[in-house]
């Protein structure tokens, strides 16, 4: 029987965001940013969210399956909060703590559907010159 899906808003720090990362480039899941990007990008000593908003089943990779979508909301060098998303094992999202009260997930997720995306921050930050090249999964 597969779990229900979580539906509470974690707060991660940059190393602890990078370890579900790594995870998921590990089994190849589809919803992913590259380690190395992460690395560059976010910033070091902010805070990171995690909000689960499906199930994602795959039928031919029990093994893996099932997994929980995420919805990212990562704070990067600049300062600004771009959104992402990330499979994350059932498991290993239950290592982290729900720490946030209501109001504040209600803001985070309004700060999730209202952010420029990583990709338009990525596209722009190649267009200022700041960095070389678009990430690619």
């Amino acid at each position: 029987m597969i779990p229900a899906l979580p539906r509470r808003v974690r707060a991660v720090d940059t190393d602890r965001l990078l370890e579900p990362e790594q995870e998921a480039a590990t089994c190849g899941f589809s919803q992913r940013l590259p380690v190395d990007w992460l690395q560059e990008h976010l910033a070091a000593e902010a805070t990171h969210y995690l909000f689960p908003t499906l199930v994602h089943r795959l039928g031919h990779r029990p093994e893996v399956a099932p997994q929980w979508r995420c919805r990212l909301l990562l704070t990067v060098r600049t300062g600004e909060q771009v959104p992402g998303l990330l499979d994350v094992l059932p498991d290993t999202l239950d290592k982290v703590p729900e720490t946030l009260d209501a109001m504040s997930e209600k803001d985070i997720v309004s700060r999730m559907e209202h952010a420029v995306t990583q990709r338009e921050w990525a596209e722009r930050m190649v267009a200022e010159g700041v960095h070389k090249e678009v990430p690619r999964n």
